[in-house]
């Protein structure tokens, strides 16, 4: 029944954004029929524009997941943007450097290292925040700066492919994710989130490891009590969660842009965060949320261009339903209705 609360729960916000969405568009003129069928065309319409959202909808999903992931042991990770932003550059490394490796080898290289240095990068907050008790979310933000700072000195410095701008060189051939909806840039990376979402999905509800990372994130005494090593369990989600995002900067070097780009990333961190919180601790909403961002995201570009409004009002809608999905008012109405039947 919870669950089933929070699909309209969802869905209610959803209406409700874009009502507010329909008044902010009369209010200066414009029709709403024309504007929102511009942002669904921008959305889905054509090979480009789909395969567009679907580029946007990988980061984002997959950014949602590791978030997910660290909240599962009752830890916010708000540094995934940096995390991602390490994995990203450490996959354009070695996907430019060990050129000589066998193909398969090679981009699951790339993807094992990025891991390990997202995850690494995660435990610093990880590690502070079980030994000193240090607040997590202060230390993950502050990280951020931190990582995407560092990939910038890479990217200037002795990672440049000394070009007119900031990026590395090109990857090798060998690891290059395909792209399978020309001529957008929708990749295979694809298929990967849905795998780490269905892996996940697996490990969470069906193994031993999955329910000891729930039971400590809903009562770490009493997990300690039975014998659980809390400690490490945490430490071992947040791990996950860092290897997780950096696993979205790796899709992006290696099925995107094909290098490392300075600043490549448009807040895909904070959309994959808004999403996981969206969901309210519900798994499988992880994909819904993140598609409905990456459709906003995606379609406000064709709105703007063909209507002149500017992409800002996606932002609005986006607030509004953030807003309104926060506040439980559709979970509590069924209440107050199911009380008065009872009486």
């Amino acid at each position: 029944m919870l669950h089933k609360n929070t699909y309209l729960n969802t869905i209610f916000s959803v209406a409700i954004a874009f009502l507010v969405g329909v008044v902010l568009i009369l209010a200066i003129g414009q029709n709403p029929i024309e504007v929102y069928g511009e942002l669904f065309k921008g959305a889905f319409k054509g090979s480009l524009n789909f395969g567009g959202t679907l580029e946007k909808f990988v980061p984002i999903f997959i950014t949602a997941i590791a978030f997910y992931i660290a909240s599962v042991v009752k830890l916010f990770n708000v540094g995934v943007e940096g995390q991602m932003y390490l994995g990203a550059v450490v996959s354009a490394w070695v996907g430019f450097s060990f050129v000589n490796l066998p193909g398969p080898l090679h981009m699951l290289l790339c993807f094992v290292c990025a891991i390990v240095v997202g995850g690494a990068w995660a435990l610093i907050s990880g590690i502070l925040a079980v030994r000193l008790n240090v607040n997590e979310i202060c230390t993950t933000i502050l990280l951020n700066y931190v990582a995407i700072l560092i990939t910038s000195y890479l990217v200037n410095g002795p990672l440049s492919a000394k070009t007119g701008i900031s990026t590395t060189p090109n990857v090798a051939d060998s690891v290059i994710l395909p792209w399978f909806m020309s001529p957008s840039r929708a990749n295979t990376g694809l298929f990967i989130a849905i795998g780490i979402f269905v892996l996940f999905a697996w490990i969470l509800s069906r193994t031993t490891f999955g329910y000891k990372l729930r039971s400590i994130g809903s009562n770490k005494e009493f997990s300690n009590y039975i014998g659980m090593k809390s400690d490490r369990l945490i430490l071992t989600g947040m791990f996950l969660s860092g290897g997780i995002a950096a696993i979205a900067g790796a899709i992006q070097v290696l099925g995107v842009h094909h290098a490392f780009l300075n600043g490549f990333s448009s807040e895909i961190g904070f959309y994959g965060m808004l999403a996981a919180l969206i969901s309210k601790g519900n798994f499988k909403m992880l994909p819904v949320m993140s598609f409905l961002l990456a459709l906003l995201r995606n379609g406000a570009l064709n709105m703007q261009r063909f209507t002149g409004i500017e992409a800002s009002l996606v932002d609005i809608i986006i607030t509004v339903f953030i807003l309104i999905a926060s506040m439980d008012w559709i979970l509590v109405l069924f209440r107050e209705r199911k009380k008065v039947r009872v009486q």
